[in-house]
């Protein structure tokens, strides 16, 4: 097969290709983030898509746009999850065998809705690179086609149809924000988008604890980074694409970094704002907009929400780390004297504070405490910052020795 270059006439081509194979997901308004921000705000919901995320595309394109023959022993892909299920669904629907590998940390519920697509699923590698050269070396001895998660011209065109979609149902675009890992979507995206509309503003985001698209464009070089713990861990990638770095450099006009609080505070924002339910990953362009990453920005401006496959475990973490960066719950501990009522007088001043107990932990045993004195570690529902604040004011006025935790 020829070299495939990356161009819009290659977007256009996907786009006949995905046409009624994927949803034309919606490009929904949201009030309340529009009020937030101070200029119009729209959300693409590929969280929505048929798998959950946007990967769906690019596999779909790669393997249809393929001769069946080449097919013929099957395909072999690695993948955190997102990408997984995206091979596997197009591979199903098209009568091929798929072979994935995934790290062995992948969340069980990802691991499943893989299999459940008919796929083999090969759990190895403590993360996705490790998992990526297995899947490589085991598609070299087996003599399958190997499908690139994001490093690939026609998975990138398959990719880029977003944009197109979103030019349709929203011409006047003036910002659009993408989230990063490898680089595909962004490429794909920018590819299409510049062509029709140069004056589009398109940033890329990703998380501070995987910056490897941020790092090789202000350094110029392809490098490995030291991956962080992130909650974004579909665009959590040690190395920048190839392919997708130069295009990234030409047609995007700038990259930005969001904190671990600043994805877990989108997420929860997301759902109760909006009902929508987005991973990691999908999240950071709120982000980005909600913490002020992104400057100068005007006009009508789409956030991309790449996906929604969050584990339910991993979604209370994250629900209760950003109802703790929102002042939402307040962690407290407090030394007071072991005297009988005590306990009741404080959760009198709380009551009084208008302060929800949520959980409560007396513990007279701790090293260092004065003798005939207690520790009391406290989580308390709060209506947010402001109430918290009045919460420590009232707690301080009563003589009360607080230490709020993390």
């Amino acid at each position: 097969m020829e070299p495939i270059t990356l161009n819009y006439e290659l977007v256009l081509e996907a786009q006949d290709r995905l046409r009624k194979r994927v949803r034309h997901t919606e490009l929904i308004s949201s009030r309340h983030f529009s009020q937030q921000l101070g200029y119009p705000l729209l959300l693409k919901c590929e969280n929505l898509q048929t798998t959950g995320a946007f990967k769906l595309r690019g596999a779909m394109n790669f393997m249809t746009a393929r001769d069946r023959s080449e097919l013929a022993q099957g395909v072999t892909a690695a993948s955190a999850g997102n990408h997984a299920q995206g091979v596997a669904y197009a591979a199903d629907l098209l009568g091929v065998a798929a072979k994935i590998f995934m790290p062995e940390s992948t969340p069980p519920q990802k691991v499943q809705a893989t299999r459940d697509l008919g796929a083999e699923v090969v759990l190895t590698g403590a993360n996705f690179d490790e998992s990526f050269a297995a899947a490589q070396a085991d598609s070299n001895r087996s003599g399958t086609v190997f499908i690139h998660p994001f490093d690939d011209p026609l998975v990138m065109a398959g990719q880029g149809t977003i944009g197109l979609e979103i030019l349709k149902d929203l011409p006047d675009i003036a910002n659009l924000l993408v989230p990063i890992g490898g680089g595909g979507l962004l490429a794909g995206i920018a590819t299409a988008i510049k062509e029709h509309n140069p004056q589009v503003r398109i940033i890329g985001v990703e998380s501070a604890a995987a910056p490897c698209m941020y790092r090789a464009v202000h350094d110029n070089t392809i490098a490995e980074v030291p991956l962080g713990t992130t909650i974004a861990d579909g665009i959590a990638v040690k190395k920048a694409g190839q392919i997708t770095t130069p295009i990234i450099q030409n047609l995007v006009d700038d990259l930005v970094l969001v904190e671990e609080e600043e994805i877990a505070l989108a997420i929860v924002a997301l759902l109760e704002k909006s009902k929508l339910l987005v991973e990691g990953a999908g999240a950071v362009p709120l982000a980005a907009l909600l913490n002020g990453r992104a400057k100068g920005i005007r006009g009508k401006t789409v956030c991309l929400l790449s996906g929604g496959n969050i584990d339910v475990r991993t979604l209370a973490l994250v629900v209760e780390r950003g109802l703790l960066a929102a002042g939402r719950y307040l962690k407290l501990r407090i030394e007071m004297q072991d005297t009988p009522g005590a306990l009741a007088h404080l959760a009198t001043d709380l009551a009084e504070a208008k302060a929800n107990i949520h959980d409560i932990t007396h513990d007279r045993r701790t090293k260092g405490l004065v003798m005939g004195t207690t520790a009391v570690q406290l989580l308390l529902e709060t209506r947010g910052q402001e109430h918290a604040h009045e919460v420590l004011g009232l707690l301080a006025k009563r003589g009360y020795s607080v230490t709020t935790e993390q």
